[in-house]
């Protein structure tokens, strides 16, 4: 099936950067062991969590009953094969850079002792990935049975295995953001730094469905299925989850700033100095003040072409978001360069190749749907 994305060129390119991607990692762990694994570990993050928000909301639209998605619901389901993709770099990160964390050189006491001990923290990571994986898998699989049959039954059994990965989603997710990211950094802590890594999260995997619907509106099979009416929305949540990014950005910084306790400010001290200043104020131009001024009107919400534009600026304001986070942990100045642009186009390249197989593997749209009369005939 063609996926609108499916030119031999196309993959042939796209298989390229997935090649550049493995030399990158093979030679930069020779040659600039740090970089290469603080890079790893953003790309592999990246990806996971435009997995996970994938799968997050297909779960939504189970477990709320909503309709208005499932014209295009097959594309959050193959985005969901970023998951494992991410899982896999995640492992490979544990096994040639987990020496990054401070941690596995240096004497903790107390509950930090016992949390980051390196055999507990390696069972959680598996834990997570299991748990994640399994139930996105499931709910994939009742997807694609439905359009055999068209029995209820699978509709149902989503609905419930949706309500327990959102559940299963909350807990595993802000515990995995504390392990991999913050643990960084062990000495300093926030309590929402789970939440204010899923509003990164589902924002950059609100971008990439929006990417990927528009893509396959205009060059696909989803031409006759997805609608100004579904752009509409979907802006209207990207709009939404980037304001939610910010405030949840600014309770953080707000508290931090306010308190004034060493052990905590310093975090943001060292990314308000040097060359890490303007990166820190572009953080917020990319993940929030841009977006929210051109998605404010209607008719760009609306518009493929400021929706598509909007949604790069997300994705790229992601990227920066964890490089903050992980970068100035490792590193006393910012870099780019052919370590950092080699692990990004590996990314793309192997998330590119493994949604294009997923979106081939099944009818464009779920066929046997109830709720797919409803979300073709969708108006806001």
């Amino acid at each position: 099936m063609n996926t609108g994305m499916q030119t031999a060129g196309s993959m042939r390119l796209f298989r390229a950067f997935a090649g550049i991607g493995a030399v990158t990692i093979a030679a930069g762990a020779f040659l600039a062991p740090v970089r290469m694994s603080s890079n790893l570990l953003l790309v592999s993050y990246f990806l996971l969590g435009i997995g996970l928000a994938a799968t997050f909301f297909v779960a939504l639209e189970y477990a709320t009953g909503a309709g208005w998605s499932v014209a295009f619901r097959r594309v959050p389901e193959a985005a969901s094969s970023a998951l494992p993709v991410g899982a896999a770099g995640l492992i490979l990160f544990f096994i040639l850079g987990s020496w990054l964390y401070p941690w596995r050189h240096e004497q903790l006491a107390g509950f930090k002792a016992l949390w980051l001990d390196l055999p507990f923290f390696l069972a959680r990571a598996a834990i997570y990935l299991a748990v994640w994986m399994g139930l996105t898998w499931a709910v994939i699989r009742n997807s694609r049975r439905q359009d055999a049959d068209g029995d209820l039954v699978f509709s149902r059994r989503n609905t419930r295995l949706s309500m327990i990965f959102i559940i299963a989603f909350a807990v595993t997710f802000s515990l995995a953001s504390f392990d991999w990211i913050m643990a960084l950094e062990p000495h300093w802590s926030s309590t929402i730094f789970g939440v204010y890594n899923f509003a990164g999260l589902f924002s950059s995997g609100l971008a990439v469905i929006i990417l990927l619907a528009i893509r396959l509106r205009n060059h696909g099979p989803l031409r006759d299925f997805v609608n100004q009416e579904h752009l509409h929305d979907l802006g209207k949540l990207l709009f939404a989850f980037s304001t939610f990014w910010m405030y949840i950005w600014f309770s953080q910084y707000m508290l931090v700033w306010y308190a004034n306790i060493t052990e905590e400010a310093v975090y943001y001290v060292r990314r308000q100095q040097g060359l890490w200043a303007p990166l820190f104020l572009l953080n917020m131009l990319l993940n929030w003040a841009v977006p929210f001024l051109m998605l404010l009107p209607k008719s760009t919400k609306r518009n493929p072409s400021t929706l598509a534009k909007v949604a790069v600026i997300i994705l790229v304001g992601r990227w920066l978001d964890l490089y903050l986070m992980i970068v100035p942990a490792v590193s006393e100045k910012p870099a780019f360069g052919v370590w950092e642009t080699g692990l990004m186009l590996g990314g793309l390249g192997i998330f590119v190749l493994a949604f294009t197989r997923a979106f081939s593997s099944s009818a464009p749209v779920p066929v046997r749907d109830p709720n797919l009369i409803e979300s073709l005939h969708y108006h806001n």
